[in-house]
């Protein structure tokens, strides 16, 4: 009998269908990886290092690294009780020490390497704030959750320095290995790397002490896979750096409804282009597949969540359908395919319902909860083998056509269409009574946890879950990381127009450089701009002293979560900018206009006055000064296309893209963009 066959169970099949693919077996002389541990022993076997995870003095199979991924998760799942299994398939937001988030009206303190013990339960969804039917406990305290719980997998969504969450994810892995069978936590987030407008809770963490490259949309505008490669590689190096081993993103969805408030977190509107982006970023995170490096990738929200009817969201329930009036759902798949290609370890279905249509095969329920779509056409059709992981709250707060269901039934409902991991709730308590009362057999719950269990051995959280607080603080945000980051900023930003060739603007040009950004929190939208570093420019303080105006409008809806039950309009003056401060300051002087584009803006209000356009999508005023002052050249090649009027957007397709609609829709096409001297043709 052999090493492996040893530990072989006595009958049951494995669930190699369930897993990941099997590790090799022992071909060659094993190399001892880092026993990362506090407070277990380690056994010793033929001069090698295990740890004893379950405490009873001898190596079980799941402790042992050397062998198949698929037969550690068979030995642990034989060991591990149901309300263990059933902790492990609930994903929650955890709060530091310190972090009084999603409460509301709490003054804001320190943030610490500590534990929250507070539990908090919501009567509103937080998203819309609307009173919830049946109060959710959408956080529990830390050392309950992981104890009595039996939770694994936690959303970090607090912003503090690198070395606190290093710390803290330390602290949360002690705790975690201290329990009956020592199994580690998962941490995700939601994006940490980017120049985001709407920063909100689960769409984007903002400003951080990460690396800071442009919004989604600009490194699609780069047309640079190389960069977007070495993006997602040096963004892996620091989340792993600080205990971070699953993100929330990225979007693969497509912007081909101009109206929907998360075009900002895509990669435009180009089916192509966004396969090529997504491809090139799970690889980067992933690597060419999961081990001790990586972070594991959380592809988002299938089957593609831009069609949205009129462009309203599904996280409200006016906006629950998606729908395809011009038949290309399947377009909207190309990018999900090529995540699947690349590896990606989870996918996550969105909260919508496909409206009767060109989709009208498909159930009118959310697609967590539609078998068709994840496994008919995810797993079976697609091929997907990997963890499928619910949007937050489509049980409680976004049950999208089954509203009528009971929250037990709607378990019930999305386990049979295919869920694994469900976010949203840090309660146990109804799942383990789904299955208890047999709305759910328990083999169905060992297929999730066998899928959940074997992303953590493959990412090697069992054999070290631990970081080094000094590597973290170091590394993250460090000057290299960010000089590539600086420069993907400036291959980001688009020369849409240069009519009298203003730009670029000649050294020691006297410039009045302001933004204007109402954001409900300052005093004023209007910010002039001192420069940060060297320019070969002469800033000034007054339009009047300057040869040039730059003007820097960012518009905005004032985000997501402040939506209301009607289509955005897209124009300028209906997203906090004010017309007549702007027409007096183009007026005054020659002015370079940039506009920063989180959606399609239409433009017609001011349109006819500018001659010299540039689009940014988010980036920082040091990149732009660079391409109006000509220290870089302009590259960026438009990732969406601009409607010519608000008309226009109203008589879309909601899953057409820009470049596929009727003739005179666009003011600026699709993969539009200038540089100095020369015109770069739409592609």
């Amino acid at each position: 009998m052999n090493r492996m066959s040893a530990y072989l169970p006595k009958s049951g099949p494995l669930l190699v269908a369930c897993l990941l693919a099997a590790s090799p077996a022992f071909t060659q002389t094993p190399i001892q990886p880092a026993l990362g541990h506090r407070s277990i022993r380690l056994l010793t076997q033929n001069g090698l290092s295990f740890k004893d995870l379950n405490k009873n003095g001898k190596l079980d199979a799941y402790e042992d690294w050397r062998l198949p991924v698929p037969t550690r998760v068979q030995n642990l799942l034989g060991q591990m009780t149901l309300d263990e299994k059933v902790g492990l398939m609930l994903i929650s937001t955890t709060r530091m020490a310190g972090d009084n988030s999603l409460r509301g009206g709490d003054g804001k303190t320190e943030i610490t390497d500590g534990f929250n013990e507070e539990d908090l339960v919501q009567p509103n969804n937080m998203f819309t704030r609307k009173p919830l039917p049946v109060p959710i406990m959408s956080a529990v305290g830390t050392t309950k959750g992981v104890t009595q719980y039996h939770l694994r997998h936690f959303i970090l969504r607090a912003n503090p320095p690198a070395a606190v969450i290093a710390s803290w994810t330390n602290n949360l892995q002690t705790l975690c290995e201290t329990s009956r069978l020592g199994i580690p936590a998962m941490v995700a987030s939601n994006p940490r790397n980017h120049v985001t407008i709407d920063a909100a809770v689960g769409l984007s963490v903002g400003k951080t002490a990460f690396s800071t490259w442009p919004g989604e949309l600009g490194l699609a505008a780069m047309r640079d896979l190389k960069l977007t490669r070495a993006f997602a590689d040096i963004a892996r190096q620091e989340w792993a750096a600080v205990g971070l081993r699953k993100g929330y993103m990225y979007m693969a969805d497509l912007a081909t409804e101009p109206r929907w408030q998360r075009i900002e977190g895509t990669f435009g509107e180009d089916a192509d282009l966004a396969a090529d982006m997504v491809r090139e970023i799970v690889l980067g995170f992933q690597g060419t597949k999961l081990g001790s490096t990586s972070v594991a990738m959380t592809t988002k929200h299938f089957p593609g969540g831009g069609p949205q009817l009129n462009g309203l969201d599904s996280h409200f329930d006016w906006g629950k359908f998606a729908h395809y009036p011009g038949g290309l759902f399947a377009y909207h798949l190309k990018p999900f395919k090529a995540a699947i290609a690349a590896g990606t370890s989870a996918i996550m279905p969105y909260y919508s319902a496909p409206k009767a249509g060109p989709a009208g095969e498909f159930e009118e329920v959310g697609f967590s909860y539609n078998k068709a779509i994840i496994q008919d056409l995810l797993r079976k059709q697609l091929g997907f083998k990997g963890i499928v992981n619910s949007d937050t709250g489509p049980i409680e707060m976004m049950p999208w056509g089954v509203e009528n269901l009971t929250i037990p039934q709607r378990y019930q409902k999305a386990l049979d269409a295919g869920v694994d991991l469900f976010s949203g709730t840090a309660d146990p308590t109804i799942l383990l009574d789904v299955v208890k009362q047999g709305l759910v057999p328990e083999t169905r719950i060992d297929e999730s946890v066998g899928r959940l269990l074997a992303e953590k051995f493959a990412l090697g959280l069992f054999e070290n879950p631990y970081v080094d607080v000094d590597r973290a603080r170091t590394l993250v945000g460090n000057a290299t990381f960010q000089q590539k980051a600086d420069l993907a900023q400036r291959k980001s930003i688009v020369l849409l127009r240069n009519t009298a060739n203003l730009l670029p603007l000649a050294p020691k040009t006297k410039v009045y450089f302001e933004t204007y950004y109402d954001n409900g929190r300052s005093a004023s939208p209007v910010t002039v701009y001192k420069p940060t570093k060297a320019t070969n420019l002469e800033l000034v303080g007054t339009k009047e002293e300057a040869d040039v105006v730059v003007l820097w409008l960012i518009p905005t809806t004032g985000g997501l979560f402040a939506s209301a039950d009607k289509p955005i309009d897209l124009t300028l003056s209906k997203n906090k900018i004010d017309l007549k401060h702007v027409s007096t300051l183009m007026g005054s002087k020659p002015t370079v206009l940039a506009i920063n584009f989180s959606s399609p803006w239409v433009l017609s209000e001011i349109e006819g006055d500018a001659k010299t356009v540039l689009a940014t999508f988010g980036t920082t005023p040091d990149a732009l000064l660079d391409i109006v002052g000509g220290t870089y050249k302009p590259t960026g090649k438009l990732p969406f296309t601009i409607p010519v009027s608000q008309q226009a957007v109203a008589d879309n397709k909601s899953d057409v893209p820009g470049m596929q609609e009727p003739k005179g829709y666009a003011l600026f096409p699709f993969g539009a963009g200038l540089t100095y001297g020369l015109v770069r043709a739409a592609k």
